[in-house]
């Protein structure tokens, strides 16, 4: 007799044990659900067990786990936290309920009675002073917990609650670092869709950069050849941020392209805004639209001609005079009757040209210091002698002075020009598949 009691301490000691793995290991919630349904039977010597969880959406306890149950009892209905054993357990009372058969609590005695199930013992199990679920005892006989059984149950409760809430994290887990990698491969798609090199046209020097706050973001760069002397540049700002930004940027960086191929013989750039505006005010929704610039620089004529859509001014920078290039319309997305107009500057040589979004100039210190457009200007002021490349890398090298490593919670996108004559006629070593060039060595190999 001793012996066969010292077995089943052991045992019921090993089931505990068990049950205290499940709090530290990784395992999905389903898989511990079940396991701690069935420890729960063999360490309180009991005939079956069911645990339910409380439903976020419906405030219901849902089974999601039993243990010598038929699957007829499992479905038997709906248990709220409105019924009266459920709300005594909420409130920390373990409940008992010495005969089903007759106990008016029961919500379902003759399905309980199929079941030949008589003493029930409900405890909840909480989290950090939550409810998150109940655990249930079932019993054949009448009468069967005493207060060794009831002691018991409440530390296997607390057990389940951790080891339940431990697999939720971990379920959590999974799904942020899936999430995590599916992010990254997707701004590895979105920074292939921006041009990885500037388009080669004599007389032209041009550089881009662009830096999402998130992995991925709304802003985009767009180049397209128009002519043998004729470059298009577009810069565009969804509003907004992370991944709806990014999905309108994609669909609307499509629609560019589609719309600037083949240049001016196919639209002109105010019928391309007229366009891309239409589409906006399709696709856009309650406080979403668009900021856009276009222009189409020409080497042969020395002139830019650009629409400004509700886009931060592009800058024409000539010696220590700064030119804003600021006419064109609203921003996109407002209203599709909108009307845009181009305008037609003369360009010089070595004239700089700066096109950005609102990310670069909005950048903020720890302090909630506004880095500013005047500062930028001053940055790109001192690189009057540099190259495109130079430009862009050099104001973004005075702002993170400037802002050190505060977090900025709007993308970067800037694209620099810089007219520079003295290319013209030089051999050309882009090797670019689409260079228009006659002088590229491209054509020589």
């Amino acid at each position: 007799m001793a012996q066969r009691l010292t077995r089943e301490i052991i045992d019921r000691r090993e089931q505990m044990f068990q049950i205290t793995t499940l709090v530290a290991g990784d395992f999905e919630l389903q898989e511990v659900l079940d396991r701690l349904a069935e420890a729960a039977v063999v360490v309180t010597g009991t005939t079956a067990c069911s645990i339910r969880l409380v439903d976020d959406d419906t405030g219901d306890l849902k089974m999601r786990s039993t243990y010598g149950l038929s699957e007829e009892y499992q479905n038997k209905g709906v248990v709220s936290k409105d019924d009266p054993v459920i709300s005594a357990a909420f409130e920390g009372e373990a409940v008992i309920l010495d005969d089903m058969r007759v106990d008016s609590r029961v919500k379902y005695p003759e399905a309980a009675a199929k079941e030949g199930l008589v003493s029930q013992l409900t405890v909840a199990m909480t989290f950090r002073d939550k409810p998150i679920g109940v655990l249930r005892l079932y019993t054949s006989r009448p009468k069967s917990f005493d207060k060794s059984a009831l002691s018991v149950a409440r530390i296997v409760a607390s057990q389940c609650a951790v080891a339940i809430t431990n697999a939720r994290l971990y379920a959590r887990t999974i799904e942020g670092a899936r999430m995590a990698e599916q992010m990254r491969l997707a701004a590895i798609i979105q920074r292939r869709m921006m041009p990885q090199d500037a388009p080669c046209c004599s007389g032209l020097d041009i550089a881009a950069v662009y830096q999402p706050c998130f992995e991925i973001g709304g802003d985009m760069y767009h180049f397209a050849r128009l002519d043998e002397n004729t470059v298009g540049v577009a810069i565009a700002d969804v509003i907004g941020k992370g991944v709806p930004a990014a999905l309108m940027m994609s669909m609307f960086r499509g629609a560019i392209g589609a719309y600037s191929d083949g240049g001016y013989a196919r639209h002109t750039m105010t019928d391309i805004a007229v366009r891309l505006n239409r589409l906006a005010c399709r696709e856009c929704r309650g406080g979403e639209f668009i900021t856009l610039f276009l222009a189409a620089i020409n080497t042969k004529e020395m002139k830019i001609t650009y629409c400004n859509c509700g886009h931060e001014p592009g800058l024409l920078m000539r010696g220590a005079e700064v030119i804003e290039l600021d006419r064109g319309g609203l921003v996109l997305g407002v209203t599709p009757d909108a009307e845009y107009e181009t305008s037609v500057v003369g360009l010089n040589d070595k004239d700089r040209l700066l096109f950005y979004t609102d990310g670069l100039i909005d950048a903020m210190d720890f302090e909630g210091g506004l880095w500013g457009k005047e500062r930028m200007i001053t940055a790109a002021k001192d690189c009057v002698n540099c190259s495109a490349d130079q430009m862009v890398r050099g104001i973004l090298a005075h702002r993170r002075r400037f802002v050190g490593l505060a977090q900025q919670m709007d993308d970067t996108t800037a694209v620099a020009v810089r007219i520079d004559l003295k290319s013209v006629g030089r051999d050309c070593d882009c090797r670019q598949q689409d260079c228009m060039q006659k002088d590229c060595r491209r054509k020589e190999d």
